[in-house]
């Protein structure tokens, strides 16, 4: 388990790559999915977006610990 991440000596929490590379699959996965049209279907497109990016983030932590 990484208990720490130095960025050029600041020490962050690994939540914070964890979240970077969730945002990075999650711009993407929108992008994709605005253009296919998928968002005419959905009720909420925000609410739709936040559940989506902690589905995508908490998939990433559990690969990592898993």
């Amino acid at each position: 388990m990484i208990k720490e991440i130095d960025l050029f000596g600041v020490f962050v929490p690994p939540l914070l790559a964890y979240a970077a590379a969730a945002f990075a699959v999650w711009y993407v996965l929108r992008e994709g999915l605005s253009a296919v049209g998928i968002y005419r279907f959905v009720w909420h497109a925000a609410l739709f977006n936040t559940a989506l990016y902690g589905l995508i983030l908490s998939v990433i932590v559990i690969a990592i610990f898993r």
